[in-house]
């Protein structure tokens, strides 16, 4: 709860001194900006909740203690191709799919380009005006200091103006290719679920879709219905922002945590390797085992051999070789068959 409205009050923070105490926020963006007070608590919380599972909370401390070792020049190298191959590239999902990946990186992209522009003008950090002396050129201010200006009629204007129409052409595009392979994959079909898989891309086809409708009202049809329009698209945008902590979407702030693992991996890999009990052979990073270990014993689970040893101290191919020993003895044990071999 205590990270929740830690969360929460540091939006509330941002959107009275960034918009320079309420000076330049829109009161017309105000239930924008109070959904997304309310999905800041939702993420702080759970995101709190999630860290304290044992297994999660064990693998973000050891990966924060892994990446600021005396390897940290090379591991701020490392960190920023993880950035470009995991999430600016979207690798991890190119792997299973180039179907999936194309839907999920105009997804992923579409969603962060109008977040950017979103967030920044409904918490008043970003406006556009036109100076007092004409009306043929915008000036841009970010937190009240005037950044740069642009004709009306440059190239740059349709660009600054349409932005969300493009990031709306991204995701319109990333869910239509989403729902034509989930229509066609059995395998999908089989497993998916509304409230995980279906619901997410209904919220961001809504979101998008209004807000093209917005575009083309003002374009196209001289304003008609433009009232009902913002409407309906400030409510699909809401509900998306309150769904945001506790649904699917919540895996975008996940995502960055688990480059960690990485880091993880790399540190077993070279370093003491665990050796097998009862055959000798290296079959794990000692690292890695140490960690189950006291994962195990943080979920109560005990996994104690009678010599005083761990089980997760016998590699997997004897803990295979103990299991048919132990059937094969419990077999001849009953009476009911006899040795082989």
């Amino acid at each position: 709860m205590c990270w929740g409205l830690a969360s929460a009050a540091v939006i509330i923070a941002g959107i009275y001194y960034g918009s320079r105490r309420f000076k330049d926020f829109d009161p017309a963006l105000v239930s924008y900006a109070g959904a997304s007070v309310f999905a800041a608590f939702g993420i702080g919380y759970r995101y709190a909740m999630w860290l304290r599972r044992p297994p999660t909370r064990l693998y973000w401390t050891r990966g924060w203690q892994i990446f600021v070792s005396p390897r940290l020049p090379q591991n701020l190298i490392k960190l920023a191709q993880l950035f470009f191959l995991n999430l600016f590239a979207q690798r991890f999902i190119e792997r299973r799919s180039r179907l999936r990946w194309s839907a999920h990186w105009l997804l992923a992209w579409g969603c962060i380009l109008a977040a950017a522009v979103t967030f920044p003008l409904s918490f008043g950090w970003v406006r556009f005006e036109t100076p007092r002396t004409t009306q043929d050129i915008y000036d841009a201010f970010v937190f009240g200091v005037h950044v740069f200006s642009f004709p009306i009629d440059s190239a740059l204007a349709p660009l600054v103006f349409n932005v969300l129409d493009i990031s709306a052409a991204m995701v319109l595009a990333g869910v239509f290719i989403a729902l034509w392979r989930r229509g066609r994959d059995r395998g999908a079909l089989a497993v998916q679920q509304f409230g995980s898989d279906l619901l997410p891309l209904v919220l961001l086809f809504a979101v998008s879709i209004t807000g093209v409708f917005l575009t083309a009202s003002t374009h196209l049809f001289r304003g008609y219905q433009y009232t009902f329009l913002s409407q309906l698209h400030a409510i699909t945008v809401v509900f998306t922002l309150l769904y945001l902590p506790f649904g699917k979407f919540f895996h975008i702030f996940q995502r960055p945590a688990q480059l960690g693992v990485s880091f993880y991996k790399e540190a077993g890999e070279t370093g003491e390797q665990a050796r097998c009990l009862r055959c000798g052979a290296p079959f794990a990073s000692r690292l890695h085992v140490e960690d189950l270990k006291r994962v195990e014993a943080a979920l109560g689970i005990a996994y104690q051999l009678a010599d005083g040893h761990h089980y997760q101290d016998v590699c997997p191919a004897c803990r295979r070789k103990n299991l048919a020993i132990q059937q094969d003895g419990e077999w001849l044990h009953a009476g009911r068959g006899e040795r082989v071999g």
